[in-house]
């Protein structure tokens, strides 16, 4: 099944991914069929009336969370003259609902036979993306005279689809069917319910928030109206940004995950279709975009990647005292100890923006309570970048994975295997470090500074973190910059050599504060330069280096989340026309997307293409890429928490119109921005 061609809905961990005539026919590298708790728990859902499959005349997606399907019997012909058309409309909240209803257009009764092949392989998510196809326990299938049970048990793991209809159907092994007679303009309809079932250890449910049997549509409605109401309100001229805002919140209430232990308080999964659970760096680097809109999330975020810190040593999930999590499984190669994930700690990113996201979600917020409450697990965080993280003993945080064969080689933000490397183009050994990993060390400590002092009640802790951040960053300066290019190396080997190729890990240094400020001007022309930036946005490594690849996943496309965190360090050094030139790109690519801003894509210059170009294997919606835009527009606007109050400071771009965010919420109530664009881009990207 082509990308193209695939109807999506989720809520949170819940998803379905089918084709345009709402059937589902899986295989076993697809991330096609009914996902929960990263399981497939349909893999087949073929709808035939008197044996034939049915042809799309349209679809529509409604919601994030439903679907509806317009269609007859028969194959596609230039001329549909049907007799019947049939109307599948499906909602997945929890569980998955479906209604089906038929439609006799003809002159003539008609006697029908409506058949559901129904059935599922119960592959784990990461079966799936490996293609790994053998499954080690056993499948079955039950029909009951009011219910289909489809079923997989692998000792004292278990999941169940269990099937039931709102009319009288035969059920086998394979299906059910109705037999339905309709009478001249007759319409005849059922109501399908299939309902998840995770048991775990000792016969524990973990059913993932199912509502009550017919009330997910109206719950949901409800919930995505509050949510709404409760964002800022954004009235701009600019039509195509008010429209990528508008789906930046709908996909951000989309992606709303409740881990089995929060009782229903969420946080932002990762991305469709892989990533559908916990992520630490993702979920922190999200709230940490997302704070003017939706804060609540971080307070979530924050508690939930706190309980689950890290306690100890263990290789195998490269857990260390003090450590963030990286990801959280829970399907059944986490269960049965086949990878990690369960959790799994293998980030060097997670516990630095750890500290970082409690600092600053306590300048939007006030919620003093909270700095108090996770005093020692910040304590904690610090400790592992000191003690832990300095693999060297030289004062970085490095990584290098413990569990080698199913550990992360990467553990950086830039995680596929090639991303990491010399002007050569040769890979760096073992252990690396990368710069922005140091920036994220300097600002968490510089952060936790604040916090000892105002809220810890621990000056000299204070005091010794922000020494500690001073020599970092002197040390920082001297080891890591480049002079031949005039920016700062990507990484450092356990040499201390130097990888000294040009990529987008600078403007996260920006970002961070760690930059000198006498260099912190050569960094932003790199940024708006052409080897790094296409007119669309900023390469993830800059043309002309040996690995440069316009569509490779870390080598040379556009991160629309990093953008945004570049964006923001661009503001922070005084460079906002720089940082409008880089909202101005992403926001202008998000058009082409209908406002949704995919994980990553093409960075091809843009005199090149009319349009930006789509990396094939991109989540979409994912996470911080959802976020990209909303912090693009906290950064054109200027604003930023000040003792207490708001700031705001616009720098928009020239076209981009009267912008008015009304509502800001924040520890000053709510408040309200606006501003006019007025730079003209194009003199300052030529």
């Amino acid at each position: 099944m082509t990308e193209g061609n695939t109807i999506r809905i989720l809520d949170g961990s819940t998803f379905v991914v089918s084709e345009d005539t709402g059937d589902i026919e899986a295989t076993p590298s697809e991330p096609t069929g009914m996902f929960s708790l990263d399981t497939r728990f349909l893999s087949r859902w073929v709808l035939t009336v008197n044996g034939e499959r049915l042809n799309t005349l349209s679809y529509d997606d409604l919601q994030y969370y439903e679907a509806r399907f317009f269609l007859v019997p028969g194959m596609a012909t230039h001329y549909v003259d049907a007799k019947l058309s049939i109307i599948r409309e499906r909602v997945v909240g929890g569980s998955f609902r479906e209604q089906l209803t038929i439609l006799n257009h003809d002159e003539k009764p008609v006697d029908l036979r409506v058949r559901m092949d129904a059935g599922s392989d119960f592959a784990d998510l990461f079966q799936v993306k490996d293609e790994i196809v053998n499954k080690k326990g056993e499948l079955y299938a039950e029909a009951e005279a009011d219910r289909l049970r489809l079923g997989y048990r692998r000792g004292n793991f278990r999941r169940e689809t269990v099937i039931s209809c709102s009319r009288t159907a035969r059920y086998d092994r394979n299906g059910f069917e109705f037999s339905v007679h309709l009478e001249p303009n007759e319409q005849w309809s059922t109501d399908i319910d299939v309902q998840t079932f995770a048991l775990g250890p000792g016969g524990r449910d973990l059913r993932m928030g199912v509502r009550a049997h017919g009330t997910e549509r109206l719950a949901l409605q409800q919930d995505l109206q509050e949510w709404i109401a409760a964002a800022p309100k954004v009235n701009t001229e600019c039509e195509h940004l008010a429209r990528t805002y508008q789906r930046s919140l709908v996909d951000l209430a989309a992606l709303r995950f409740s881990p089995l232990s929060l009782g229903g308080s969420t946080l932002p999964a990762a991305g469709l279709p892989w990533f559908m659970t916990m992520f630490g760096r993702d979920s922190i680097l999200t709230c940490l975009q997302v704070l003017p809109y939706a804060p609540a999330l971080s307070k979530t975020t924050l508690r939930i990647l706190a309980s689950l810190q890290g306690t100890r040593f263990d290789d195998f999930r490269d857990e260390d005292p003090g450590r963030i999590l990286h990801e959280m499984r829970y399907g059944e190669t986490a269960a049965f100890e086949e990878q990690p994930h369960s959790p799994y700690y293998g980030s060097v990113d997670a516990t630095p923006l750890f500290v970082v996201l409690l600092d600053e979600y306590e300048r939007w917020s006030g919620d003093e309570s909270l700095v108090r409450e996770l005093e020692q697990e910040c304590r904690a965080a610090l400790k592992w970048i000191d003690d832990y993280a300095d693999l060297v003993g030289n004062g970085y945080v490095w990584y290098e994975r413990r569990n080698t064969d199913t550990g992360l080689e990467n553990q950086c933000w830039k995680d596929s295997w090639d991303s990491i490397s010399y002007r050569d183009g040769t890979l760096l050994p073992f252990p690396r470090a990368t710069c922005e990993v140091q920036g994220y060390a300097y600002d968490a400590k510089m952060r936790a500074a604040r916090m000892a002092r105002e809220f810890w009640g621990d000056p000299a802790y204070g005091d010794q973190l922000e020494r500690e951040a001073t020599l970092l960053k002197e040390r920082f300066n001297r080891d890591w910059w480049v002079d031949d290019g005039q920016f700062y190396a990507l990484a450092l080997d356990p040499d201390g050599r130097r990888a000294d190729v040009l990529s987008s890990n600078i403007g996260h240094l920006l970002w961070s504060g760690i930059v000198d400020h006498d260099r912190a001007g050569r960094i932003a022309e790199h940024l708006v330069g052409p080897r790094l930036f296409s007119g669309w946005g900023v390469r993830t490594l800059a043309e002309g280096e040996v690995r440069y690849n316009p569509i490779g996943y870390h080598n040379g496309t556009i991160w629309p989340f990093d953008n945004s965190f570049i964006a923001w360090g661009l503001r922070r050094y005084g460079f906002a026309e720089e940082a409008a030139v880089i909202a101005n790109g992403i926001l202008d690519a998000a058009r082409y997307f209908d406002g949704r801003l995919p994980e990553a894509f093409g960075g091809y210059q843009r005199e090149l293409t009319k349009f930006p170009v789509e990396y094939p294997t991109a989540c979409s919606p994912q996470a911080w890429s959802t976020g990209a835009p909303m912090l693009l527009l906290r950064t054109m606007l200027g604003i930023e928490p000040h003792e207490g109050h708001l700031s705001v400071e616009p720098c928009l771009p020239v076209g981009m119109g009267r912008i008015e965010m009304l509502d800001i919420p924040g520890r000053w109530g709510k408040v309200d921005a606006f501003a006019r664009g007025r730079l003209d881009l194009h003199n300052l990207a030529d």
